[in-house]
């Protein structure tokens, strides 16, 4: 009896070691999930990475476009009426979004071409040239650069009261009268923003 006893329970201990699970492979694990996800990464076809492509290509123009038309401008001097600060040929960045300043040099529409020049006064400010010195409400403006301001070729009458909405502006290079001497106040809708940055492009 012993001896079929025995014999009995050596068989169970074969079946259990027999039906045992086997132990589960982790890095198989692993592999698997990787190649599944490179299965669907190659499932993307050219016309996926194509329209994503353009898309970006549309959202960088149309940033482009936001920036140059509401915040900033880029122009190209053709002229000395600006001389020294800006030359013909400089690469000018103006900022489109400050508040104008007296002193401030801008960019300014001037019929279809951008041109440059000092803000000197404002809506509401008088304005006179009298013996080559510029005067605002009676006093002397003061400027790093001095050039001699000429009244000669003036179209205007002095003294000189700025519209409102407007200002007056002048060239640092006082004997080329192209500026508010000849046109007159120029209007705050015509002004191209504040000049923040040149490149010069020759006559280094």
């Amino acid at each position: 009896m012993c001896n079929k006893t025995s014999v009995e329970g050596n068989e169970e201990q074969k079946v259990a070691v027999e039906t045992k699970p086997e132990p589960v492979n982790e890095k198989k694990v692993e592999e698997k999930t990787v190649t599944k996800k490179k299965k669907k990464r190659k499932k993307r076809s050219w016309k996926y990475y194509c329209v994503k492509l353009l898309v970006k290509i549309a959202v960088t123009i149309i940033g482009c476009w936001i920036l140059l038309t509401y915040v900033c401008g880029v122009y190209v001097n053709h002229n000395n009426s600006s001389y020294p600060m800006i030359k013909d040929g400089d690469l000018c960045i103006t900022y489109k979004l400050s508040e104008v300043i007296k002193g401030d040099v801008v960019a300014y529409k001037k019929g279809d071409k951008v041109c440059f020049g000092r803000v000197i006064a404002k809506a509401g400010e008088e304005v006179d040239i009298r013996d080559g010195v510029v005067l605002v409400d009676g006093y002397n403006v003061v400027e790093d650069t001095v050039y001699e301001t000429s009244n000669e070729e003036s179209k205007i009458k002095y003294p000189y009261i700025v519209p409102k909405n407007k200002v007056f502006i002048l060239n640092d290079f006082r004997k080329e009268v192209t500026d508010s001497r000849v046109l007159g106040a120029i209007p705050e809708d015509d002004l191209r923003g504040e000049l923040i940055f040149l490149i010069r492009r020759r006559g280094f």
